[in-house]
């Protein structure tokens, strides 16, 4: 999986007031959970760019002002109701040992000979919800539909891995060929 850097500083105090004074100053607080202390830092809210506002997912490198990196996963991103500006970010940390769950992209691959027949593609799935090891995590799950007719369905059994475990039911359906009403 792909893997971003983000540069920050440490924090020394928390809180609202501290907080909106970072806010003001161009800077987005956030914290990283997960092995035991919680860790309060602030970055630039242009370093998210690459991160939020893209269909992908990725890995995350923090990186302080100490050198050490911190491998993370992006948990939660809390927005300003009215201007949609980025007011705090939570990560959380990702150990090599320890299986991670994470929302993955579907990319469709092939061709249907239900859609060359006249029918449509329908997607129900996005994103299909995996447990891995940071190891083993895709940067995509490929779903293959050149075998699905008029009216066939494209389960997530269809998609199984042994480098994964999918957090699906088995009957949820990535995507059908529907006639078309024409």
């Amino acid at each position: 999986m792909k893997s971003i850097t983000i540069n920050g500083s440490q924090r020394e105090s928390v809180g609202k007031a501290s907080s909106k004074a970072l806010r003001n100053a161009g800077q987005v607080p956030c914290v990283l959970y997960g092995g035991g202390q919680a860790l309060h830092f602030t970055t630039e809210e242009s370093s998210f760019k690459d991160l939020i506002y893209t269909p992908e997912v990725h890995t995350v490198d923090i990186v302080l002002e100490d050198g050490k990196k911190q491998p993370a996963i992006l948990q939660d991103v809390q927005y300003h109701p009215v201007s949609d500006k980025i007011l705090h970010v939570d990560f959380y940390r990702i150990f090599e040992d320890k299986e991670i769950s994470i929302e993955v992209p579907v990319k469709i691959k092939g061709s249907s000979p239900g859609i060359l027949a006249g029918g449509s593609l329908v997607l129900h799935k996005r994103k299909i919800k995996i447990k891995a090891l940071p190891a083993h995590l895709p940067d995509y799950i490929e779903a293959d539909i050149s075998s699905l007719e008029l009216g066939n369905r494209l389960y997530v059994t269809a998609v199984k891995s042994d480098k994964y475990t999918i957090l699906h039911p088995d009957y949820t359906v990535i995507c059908q060929v529907r006639v078309s009403r024409a």
